[in-house]
């Protein structure tokens, strides 16, 4: 697909491509829409097989946050970033403070975060050089979103469950998660001491059996985790998990969990997932949670404030079951329709973002 027909189909504002030879920064800012406000999302880190790979990936989470800040009530646009490189081993300090200049050109259209991939610390090196970021430690800062992004994700599982099996209780419920990232370790956390039996699987086989060791959950195979025998399957690496190929193979009522982009074809997978019974969360409707504690920073920080709104996904995903079931729609055709009305709603009255926020208090 030609670059600006692939830009227009998914509906872009705007998408900069930042380099820095000397640092060997490679990366790209997606800004999805900013009617609601100034579009915010973390940037994530990855070693992509190619540049098409990256900006594909780019526009698809960006687009996703644009619909997470509207269905999640929060007055923000959406956008997002990815750095090309290894986390594990490209990471300098002149890398991310390049990459803080490249943010601060954009002056306030986009605010970063952390992401997969990314750290606090990545964010301080950021912050080094632009105000447009969060996520960062100290006075007015959230510091790490994952646990917020995990207390959301419980809580949207409960809600799945009441609706697929009566009660919204996980104890003695079987729920494999995919991926032992930070997201998950916390989500794992809260499944266990509620009484469910987890298990646990990772790419890196070291971290999945550190998790399982930590919280109690099983550790099994990676290859296995997409045909385990569970009430719950839930997905927290990286998207396309959904798919051809493992959709026919679950043996799961409900799919709900963290990573983005699950469905790697929106409506067709989505629809798969519903003619075989299952319910699915839409991904960016309940991995909010992280959103809504970095989007805090920019009116004060509250730690308090920020638990409630992810309890709220509970309620944001029933009312996104209700409508699907009531316009005889899927959950994603839903949450997309509740974000669209929104951002419809608002519209008039706010043209696309211009202002600048001073985000540090």
């Amino acid at each position: 697909m030609e670059l600006f027909n692939m830009l227009e189909s998914y509906g872009h504002e705007q998408v900069i491509f930042c380099s820095d030879k000397k640092s060997g920064l490679k990366a790209i800012i997606g800004i999805h829409n900013t009617v609601l406000g100034p579009a915010l999302g973390g940037t994530r880190m990855w070693q992509y097989a190619s540049d098409a790979e990256a900006l594909t990936d780019v526009l698809r989470l960006s687009r996703g946050m644009t619909y997470k800040a509207a269905v999640a009530g929060l007055n923000l646009g959406g956008g997002k970033a990815v750095i090309i490189g290894d986390s594990r081993t490209d990471k300098t300090e002149a890398l991310f403070r390049a990459y803080g200049r490249a943010v601060e050109a954009v002056g306030g259209r986009y605010i970063t975060a952390e992401d997969v991939g990314t750290s606090v610390n990545d964010m301080e090196w950021i912050g080094m050089e632009t105000n447009f970021v969060t996520g960062v430690s100290g006075q007015g800062g959230s510091g790490d979103p994952s646990p917020f992004t995990a207390y959301g994700v419980y809580h949207g599982i409960k809600a799945c469950a009441k609706v697929q099996f009566g009660s919204d209780s996980l104890a003695g419920k079987k729920i494999a998660v995919q991926g032992a990232g930070n997201v998950a370790s916390h989500l794992i956390t809260h499944l266990v001491k509620e009484g469910a039996k987890v298990y646990v699987t990772d790419i890196y086989t070291e971290k999945a059996l550190k998790v399982a060791a930590e919280t109690g959950a099983e550790y099994v195979a990676s290859e296995k985790i997409t045909t385990l025998d569970c009430d719950i399957f839930s997905p927290n690496a990286l998207g396309a998990i959904l798919n051809d190929e493992t959709i026919p193979n679950l043996k799961c009522a409900v799919v709900a969990g963290g990573a983005n982009n699950q469905l790697e074809d929106e409506k067709k997978h989505a629809d798969a997932l519903r003619k075989r019974g299952i319910i699915y969360a839409p991904d960016y409707v309940i991995n909010a949670g992280g959103l809504m504690n970095v989007a805090s920073e920019i009116d004060g920080y509250s730690k308090t404030r920020v638990l409630k709104q992810a309890e709220g996904i509970y309620t944001i995903l029933s009312t996104i079951f209700k409508t699907a079931s009531d316009r005889n729609i899927l959950s994603i055709e839903a949450s997309n329709a509740i974000a669209e009305e929104r951002i419809a709603a608002i519209g008039h009255i706010h043209s696309n973002y211009i202002g600048k926020p001073d985000i540090r208090k």
